[in-house]
C-alpha cells in the first residue's frame, strides 16, 4: 500500500473525466492475464494517485465512475434516473453481481452517454430494473433482460440470494449503497413507497439491435436469466469520496462492485469533517477517485485531503471542530486558583474534574462533547515587569505536560493570551511549538491588550481588527504548513469596544473556527443582553462561546439551563 506522504506527492493536478469522454487506456488491468479474454467483468486501479470524477448530472456521473474502475464488461445493470426503486434495487443487483451500475433517462444526451459506455464496456448482457427495457439505446446487438423493482424478480434473473428487504429513507439511499457487502448484498428498496407488484414471471427478455426492434428469446442462458458472471478481481486498494448526495448513487453502486471502499464525508464536502474519512485516508490506498461536483467545487479540496491524510484527529473525531463538537472548559492557569478552578488542583485531578464538569452535557446535546483546558499562557501583571509588557509569559516548557497529558487523556487545549503592552501576534509566536500539536488552540483576551501609558484594572483593553487578523492569517498559515486538523480562535468579548471593526474580521480561512467568546458575568437578565448586542450584526460565519462564573453569576445556570436558556446553544461553554 501507498504512504500518504507518497499519496499527498503524487497529485500535481485532478484529473478530470467527463460524461462521454475517456478511455481504458488510462487504468492499469487488475488481472493477471491480460491476453485471456476475460470470463466476467475486469477492475481497473486508475493510475493517477487521485481522479476527480466531476460530472453534474447522475448519467454522466454513472459512465464515468463505471470508466474510472472497469475496463470491460460482459453484463451491466441499468436503471432509470428518475426511479428510485429501480436504482436501489439496481444498485443490489450490481453490487452483487460485480458489475456496473448504469443510469439511462428520456433525453438524447443521456442514451448517448449511456450507449458510449455500454460499447466501451463490451456489454452483451443488459439487466433493467424497474420494468423499463426501453432504457437501452438502439445500437449494438444485445440481450436485455428486464424486469420491475422487485426483489423476488431481481433474485431469479440474477440467481443472487439478496440478503432480505432493507427499507431506506430518501435521505440515507446513498449511505445504504455504500454500505453494501458485495458477498451479500441487501435488497434496497425506498421506505417512503410501496413494494412493486410480484413479477409474476422470470422477466423479459428482448434483443436490441440497430433497428431498435425487440422479439422474445435471449442470446444466452435461459429465457428471461442473465448468463452467469464471474465476479472481477476486486480494488480493495482503491477508496472512492463522495457526499452522498443522491445524484451520485449509482457511481457508489459501481465502486462498490468493483471492490472499492466507499467512504461519505457528509453533507459538507469537506473531507476533514469524518473519522471515518480521515482513517480511510491516513491508511494510504493506492489511488483515491473522488465523485462529484460537489467535491469538485469544494475550495481547498487538495490540502484538505493532504491533511486528512495525515489520520491526526481531534479530540472527539474528525479534523472539524464544529458542529461535531461541544466543548465545556475549565478556565486557570496551572499552581494558582485565583485565576479560575483550573489551578485549584494538580494535573491528573484537574483532567478527572474537566471530565466530570463536562459529564453532564453529554444528555443534552447531539454533538461530541469535549472537556477543554483553557490554560492562561500570559498572565497580566500589575507591575512592568522586566520586558515592560505589563505581562509574564509562562514558560511553553512548563506548561508542555499540562498540555500534552490533557491531549492524551482526550482533553482539547486552548492557551489564553493576555498580552499587556505587547501584541498578540508576538505573543502567540512563543507558543508555536505547543500549538503545532493538533489539539491545541489559541484564545485572545482583548480586555488585556493595553495602548502605550496604559495599566491594567484602571481601562479595560482593547484590540483593533487588523491586529486580530494578523493572529488569523498567522495561525491559519501555520495549520495549513504543518497539515494540522482545524484549530479553535476565540476572540473574548463583554463589551462592543473591545473588539473594534469586528465586521472586517477574516473568515475566509478553512483553517481556523473564529468563535467569539461572550464573557459577561452578574445577573442572567444582563449577561443574556450582553449576549443578544453581542451577536447583533456579527460576520459570518462565526461560533459562540457562553462563561458560566461560578462566583459572579446571580446565579449560575445548570448545565440543563445553559441549554435551554442560552440561544443559539454555545459551542464552548468556559467555566471560571
Amino acid at each position: 500500500m501507498r504512504s500518504a506522504a507518497t499519496l499527498s506527492a503524487g497529485l500535481a493536478v485532478l484529473l478530470l473525466l467527463g460524461g462521454c469522454t475517456g478511455s481504458p487506456d488510462s487504468a492499469e488491468p487488475a488481472e493477471s492475464d491480460a491476453a485471456a479474454p476475460p470470463a466476467g467483468p475486469v477492475t481497473a486501479v486508475p493510475s493517477a494517485a487521485r481522479t476527480m470524477l466531476a460530472d453534474e448530472g447522475p448519467v454522466a456521473s454513472a459512465a464515468s465512475m463505471s470508466r474510472a474502475l472497469f475496463s470491460s464488461s460482459p453484463v451491466a445493470v441499468v436503471a432509470g434516473d428518475a426511479d428510485p426503486a429501480g436504482r436501489l434495487l439496481g444498485a443490489s443487483a450490481a453490487v452483487g453481481l460485480g458489475v456496473p451500475l448504469l443510469l439511462g433517462d428520456d433525453g438524447a444526451t443521456g442514451d448517448e452517454v449511456l450507449a458510449a459506455e455500454l460499447d466501451r464496456l463490451g456489454v452483451t448482457d443488459v439487466l433493467t430494473v424497474g420494468g423499463d427495457r426501453g432504457l437501452v439505446p438502439a445500437g449494438a446487438e444485445r440481450s436485455v433482460v428486464s424486469v420491475p423493482a422487485d426483489v423476488e424478480a431481481v433474485e431469479e434473473v440474477t440467481g443472487l440470494s439478496l440478503a432480505g428487504s432493507d427499507p431506506v429513507p430518501a435521505e440515507g439511499t446513498v449511505a445504504a449503497v455504500a454500505a453494501l457487502d458485495p458477498e451479500q448484498p441487501a435488497a434496497l428498496v425506498p421506505a417512503d413507497e410501496p413494494p412493486a407488484a410480484p413479477s409474476g414471471s422470470s422477466g423479459s427478455t428482448a434483443s436490441s439491435g440497430s433497428t431498435g426492434s425487440a422479439s422474445s428469446g435471449s442470446a444466452s442462458g435461459n429465457a428471461g436469466e442473465l448468463p452467469a458472471v464471474r465476479r472481477p478481481a476486486p480494488l480493495a486498494d482503491v477508496l472512492v469520496l463522495a457526499t452522498g448526495a443522491p445524484g451520485f448513487l449509482a457511481g457508489v453502486a459501481t465502486a462498490r462492485a468493483a471492490g472499492a471502499e466507499v467512504r461519505l464525508t457528509g453533507a459538507a464536502a469537506d473531507p476533514r469533517g469524518s473519522a471515518e474519512v480521515v482513517e480511510a485516508l491516513a491508511a494510504g490506498p493506492a489511488a483515491v477517485v473522488l465523485l462529484g461536483a460537489d467535491l469538485a467545487g469544494e475550495p481547498g479540496l487538495e490540502w484538505k485531503i493532504d491533511t486528512a491524510a495525515t489520520g491526526a484527529q481531534l479530540p472527539g473525531g474528525g479534523q472539524l471542530l464544529f458542529p461535531q463538537h461541544m466543548m465545556i472548559a475549565m478556565y486557570g492557569t496551572p499552581g494558582t486558583g485565583a485565576l479560575g478552578i483550573l489551578g485549584e488542583q494538580d494535573l491528573p485531578a484537574a483532567i478527572q474534574r474537566a471530565k466530570d464538569v463536562a459529564a453532564p452535557y453529554r444528555d443534552l446535546v447531539d454533538a461530541t462533547v469535549v472537556p477543554t483546558f483553557e490554560i492562561i499562557a500570559t498572565v497580566a501583571s500589575e507591575g512592568a515587569g522586566r520586558d515592560g509588557n505589563y505581562s509574564n509569559e509562562i514558560d511553553p516548557a512548563t506548561l508542555r505536560p499540562w498540555v500534552e497529558a490533557a491531549g492524551q487523556a482526550g482533553l482539547y487545549v486552548l492557551l489564553d493570551l493576555q498580552p499587556g503592552r505587547t501584541d498578540f501576534v508576538t505573543q502567540a509566536q512563543q507558543y508555536q511549538a505547543l500549538l503545532e500539536l493538533p489539539h491545541v488552540g489559541l484564545a485572545l483576551d482583548p480586555e488585556w491588550r493595553l495602548r502605550p501609558g496604559q495599566v491594567h484594572l484602571t481601562e479595560i483593553g482593547q484590540v483593533g481588527i487588523d491586529e486580530v487578523n494578523q493572529v488569523v492569517t498567522w495561525l491559519a498559515d501555520l495549520t495549513r504548513e504543518k497539515a494540522l486538523p482545524q484549530k479553535l480562535l476565540v476572540l473574548h468579548q463583554f463589551q462592543v469596544r473591545m473588539l473594534p471593526g469586528l465586521e472586517r474580521l477574516d473568515t475566509s480561512r478553512d483553517e481556523l473556527a473564529i468563535m467569539v467568546h461572550v464573557d459577561g458575568q452578574g445577573g442572567q437578565a444582563a449577561k443574556q443582553s450582553t449576549w443578544e448586542v453581542l451577536r447583533r450584526d456579527a460576520p459570518q460565519p462565526l461560533y459562540w462561546g457562553w462563561k458560566n462564573f461560578i462566583d459572579e453569576d446571580l446565579p449560575m445556570l445548570t448545565p440543563q439551563e445553559t441549554i435551554e436558556q442560552v440561544r443559539p446553544t454555545p459551542e464552548l461553554v468556559t467555566y471560571q
